[in-house]
């Protein structure tokens, strides 16, 4: 195989994933946007956290919803966990890496409010920390996995909505949470400000 023909052959297992993921993901996306579109009508944040890619995943999020997705719109109000550098090495240092986004949940989290929690094994330490965090606080958790959903699957309680992408392999499953990024951005943008891609 050809140079050519191994990068065709990695957009064919992309999009292959994709519409794996779009046939047995589509219900569970569905109860995550009613869960974002409750909460932000209520009044309520988004917290988002990971590590690596799923931490610049966690960013993404955070930015399309404060500053706008497709079009000029009303910030929503949304956090990314990963951004303090001062915050995160402090926890780090003084308690555990375990806690660096759970110490940040204690202090910034509301009742109602949602925890988007990204890994692709689903078993990241300080992920799974949060997720125990947040359900303390009686937040709710859109998480976002791949595999067989990890430690983060087992956590997953009826106020909770787990995605996992169908898939084994790490960057598939980081493009499928690209890509659910944009969909939930895109539909709430349409359902609370009728707005259009």
């Amino acid at each position: 195989m050809n140079e050519q023909d191994q990068i065709k052959a990695l957009f064919s297992a992309s999009i292959s994933t994709k519409q794996t993921a779009a046939e047995t993901m589509a219900e569970d996306i569905a109860k995550a946007v009613e869960l974002l579109e409750a909460a932000v009508k209520n009044g309520n944040k988004v917290l988002s956290c990971g590590n690596g890619g799923s931490a610049a995943d966690a960013q993404h999020f955070s930015s399309e919803f404060i500053n706008r997705f497709h079009q000029d719109r009303d910030s929503i109000p949304a956090v990314a966990l990963t951004t303090d550098s001062s915050t995160i090495t402090s926890i780090a240092n003084d308690y555990s890496y375990d806690e660096i986004f759970s110490r940040q949940i204690s202090s910034l989290g509301q009742p109602g409010d949602i925890l988007l929690a990204i890994s692709t094994s689903g078993n990241s330490g300080n992920v799974v920390r949060a997720m125990q965090e947040a359900s303390k606080r009686n937040m709710h958790t859109i998480a976002f996995t791949g595999r067989d959903g990890g430690k983060m699957a087992s956590l997953i309680q009826d106020q909770d909505i787990e995605l996992r992408v169908p898939s084994e392999t790490t960057a598939r499953i980081q493009e499928v949470h690209l890509l659910l990024i944009h969909i939930l951005c895109a539909r709430i943008d349409n359902r609370l400000f009728n707005l259009d891609e």
